[in-house]
């Protein structure tokens, strides 16, 4: 019914009509090619979010959309903030899951003359895997003061340099969280995460720069070919998904949902208490995954340095995925503050935007698409275009394509390690299990998505990597 729907209004761009219900249309980003295997379901999603109150312009799907909690994976909207709300399924569950892209002074050569020793090193240092525990400890008030400080707390208390947090958005530290919004039970859930990568699809990577794009953003993220870089992908934990169940929990007792077109977009008004009240909530878990990823650079920077005493390791920038936030964007013709949900999204500002650190600010903001264990990952720059059709948003990844549950049937861990092996990527995890639900199978072609947001000008091209070691939970 949806897909049939589809009209395409540019080359790249296609737009889901109004029908019953639906407060604005839906636009979708995709190729010819991948418009055929659209998802039925996440285009009904995409519908569904243009139903809530206060939605502005469009509700969008990108490149690397699939269905998800409420909102798509890869699903965007923009919300009036007197009337608009604000929704725990438009910002997902794993709060800030987010990508951070460490530089290093080491090459390839480098890195392959000591491959399984890296390997080993960091699967020691950064704890990974569902249920495995920091060796981080901490107070209730600590972790508070973590919750309200984000990385740049961590950074002050000694792990890390200034650098790190001026290269993160929101400098690392989110304005508005209020941990006395916080429950006893995330609280307990949090208490023992910091500094871990969890399951699911998060890792860390040791890659290369294979390819050099753009020579001249290259140089302003200080990357050069063959150059060894690290990319952690981790969020929020327990901690986050705890903070999204407890407020989805009260705002259906306060609102209920039976005016919904899904249950999962349950949502109170922006500017409502308990709106305000899950805002300073879900601030402190986007604070608690900056302050994840920064302890994991700091074990990792201390590695390094063991294993390659003369190395230096810095922050090139760390980007949010699943998050709402209040920005200023062109709305008719003028400038207006909205609620922006980016779920499974990046931000993509272009230059000269104030959010961007100043080292980038005259190029864009880097965005970063990471690929899957077994295929190249991409560095990108924002760009004015992405301001203007999709509120300075792009892809987060590939995005799957097989189930979880489809790929443990129909693949085999042993084997998509053994192929890894062959590639000169090696890789460790928990379980051959876990290997399999995150095989390159499982995904949609990285070159594919990465071309369509190029092409549609909503990030550019700067450089490519290539995975060399690799560690999922």
């Amino acid at each position: 019914m949806y897909k049939e729907n589809l009209k395409k209004i540019a080359e790249g761009v296609y737009e889901l009509p109004k029908s019953e219900g639906m407060l604005v249309p839906g636009r979708v980003f995709f190729s010819k090619e991948m418009i055929k295997n659209i998802e039925e379901d996440s285009l009904k999603q995409v519908a569904n979010v243009a139903h809530l109150p206060g939605i502005i312009g469009y509700s969008l799907g990108l490149t690397d959309m699939h269905i998800g909690y409420g909102f798509p994976i890869g699903g965007v909207a923009a919300f009036d903030l007197d009337s608009g709300v604000i929704s725990p399924g438009g910002v997902g569950f794993d709060i800030n899951c987010g990508v951070r892209l460490l530089k290093t002074s080491l090459t390839k050569k480098d890195i392959l003359k000591k491959q399984n020793e890296v390997l080993e090193a960091l699967d020691r240092k950064i704890p990974s895997g569902v249920g495995r525990g920091s060796k981080f400890q901490m107070t209730k008030d600590e972790l508070k003061r973590i919750l309200q400080g984000g990385s740049k707390y961590l950074v002050e208390k000694g792990y890390g340099k200034k650098e790190d947090y001026l290269h993160t958005e929101e400098e690392g530290c989110i304005r508005g969280a209020d941990a006395s919004k916080i429950s006893d039970r995330a609280i307990k859930r949090g208490i023992g995460q910091l500094g871990t990568i969890g399951a699911g699809n998060h890792f860390l990577e040791i890659l290369f720069v294979d390819e050099i794009f753009d020579e001249k953003t290259a140089k302003s993220f200080d990357l050069k070919k063959d150059q060894a870089v690290i990319l952690i992908h981790c969020g929020s934990r327990g901690f986050g998904h705890q903070v999204a169940s407890d407020y989805i929990k009260k705002m259906e007792s306060e609102y209920g949902f039976k005016d919904l077109p899904d249950r999962q977009l349950i949502n109170a008004p922006i500017k409502s208490p308990l709106g305000k009240d899950y805002y300073s909530a879900m601030c402190c878990a986007v604070n608690f995954a900056f302050a994840n990823r920064q302890l994991i650079t700091h074990w990792v920077r201390e590695e390094v340095k063991y294993l390659f005493p003369n190395s230096e390791v810095g922050v090139v920038y760390d980007v949010c995925h699943n998050i709402a936030k209040f920005e200023k964007h062109i709305v008719d013709g003028k400038v207006r503050e909205v609620c922006v949900h980016r779920k499974g999204a990046t931000r993509s500002f272009g230059p000269g935007r104030i959010e961007i650190p100043e080292a980038y600010r005259k190029v864009g903001q880097p965005v970063l698409i990471p690929g899957t264990m077994g295929t190249a990952s991409y560095v990108l720059v924002g760009a004015k275009k992405s301001e203007e059709i999709c509120w300075g948003s792009s892809v987060h990844g590939a995005g799957r394509v097989m189930s979880r549950s489809k790929a443990i049937r129909e693949l085999k861990g042993e084997e998509t390690k053994e192929k890894l092996h062959k590639k000169n990527i090696e890789i460790k995890s928990r379980s051959f299990k876990a290997i399999a639900e995150e095989s390159p199978e499982v995904y949609k072609d990285i070159e594919e998505v990465v071309n369509v947001v190029h092409d549609l000008g909503i990030s550019k091209k700067v450089a490519r990597l290539k995975p060399l070691v690799v560690i999922i939970g």
